[in-house]
């Protein structure tokens, strides 16, 4: 009996690119034997026609999946619904702008039939982007890993191998500011990479400025670490040595030399100093509270309009 293997791919507003990648993902599973194939779609709310080019290739291929969300709810509840969705002994996992080679699909399930149950990419070089996203990247991984108590891969995005079992704890874990990549890590079991070269898109525009950076790096640091929480209380205790330091010199200025005088700078400067480490850590408590109010909630990821495919021909609402 042959093995499946699904290949989930969330788009949003990739019109310009959306017929290449359909046509090189249909090239790459037709050039590997042995296996069967199907290509699940996640459509993130695209205010462009990528739902209709989807739904009519999802027409012509049997295996050509289309998931429609109702809105756009994000990257990673995209991804978190196709691989819901998937019914492969393994899922693939993959950005619609092609940055990522899908060529690298045949040598993934290569590892997999070696006995790996994750097989990961980790970018050696990344083409087409700024030094400033080269550098943010950079250093974001780096810092994630410091914080994090689950060591997570440098350098490596969601484009990965999952096996079946992978697969399966990863669906039962219920948290909504999902990072998938450091899930994954989290869960472990046997997991190996790929070292690529990262090409520019093919067409359009990133899907992630500044603004959604920051979320998703704000999103895998507070998802994976506590030690926001620890620094605070550092700074807290800092800001109280500093204080008690100040007060001591103050009593001796006062007691011991004729150098005493009235002023307010050094007072402003430890009122701000002061104010400034509460607010800070006021802030990184809210970010935790913020997440315990979200998931409290228990509102779904993600809503879906449609599901057309292989094992779905009706529309359907659906949430996870």
């Amino acid at each position: 009996m042959q093995k499946t293997v699904s290949v989930v791919i969330p788009c949003y507003n990739e019109s310009e690119v959306i017929d290449y990648t359909v046509e090189e993902l249909l090239n790459v599973t037709n050039s590997i034997e042995g296996y069967q194939f199907e290509l699940i779609f996640v459509n993130d709310g695209s205010a462009d026609d990528t739902e209709a080019k989807l739904l009519n290739y999802s027409k012509q291929h049997e295996i050509v999946r289309l998931i429609s969300f109702s809105r756009n709810f994000g990257h990673q509840p995209a991804v978190s619904a196709g691989i819901e969705a998937a019914t492969g002994d393994a899922v693939v996992l993959i950005d619609a702008d092609l940055q990522d080679p899908p060529h690298l699909i045949k040598d993934m399930i290569e590892l997999w039939e070696k006995g790996y149950d994750v097989v990961y990419g980790t970018r050696e070089n990344r083409e087409g982007e700024s030094r400033f996203k080269l550098a943010s990247a950079k250093w974001f991984y780096r810092i994630l890993n410091y914080l994090s108590e689950v060591s997570i891969p440098l350098d490596t995005g969601d484009f990965r191998l999952m096996d079946r079992q992978v697969v399966n704890q990863l669906n039962a874990m219920p948290e909504k500011n999902r990072f998938i990549r450091g899930m994954v890590s989290w869960i472990g079991f046997n997991q190996t990479s790929i070292r690529y070269q990262r090409n520019a898109r093919f067409a359009g525009e990133t899907k992630y400025p500044l603004r959604k950076m920051l979320k998703f790096g704000l999103d895998g640091i507070l998802s994976f670490s506590v030690k926001p929480l620890k620094l605070s209380i550092i700074m807290g205790f800092i800001s109280s040595g500093i204080a008690l330091l100040m007060l001591l010199y103050t009593v001796y200025v006062r007691l011991a030399t004729d150098h005493w005088q009235s002023g307010w700078a050094s007072m402003l400067v430890a009122m701000l100093f002061i104010g400034g480490v509460q607010l800070i850590s006021i802030g990184i408590l809210g970010e935790y509270i913020a997440r315990i109010y979200n998931e409290s909630k228990n509102r779904p990821l993600y809503i879906v309009k449609k599901n057309l495919g292989q094992k779905n021909d009706d529309e359907t609402s659906r949430s996870s």
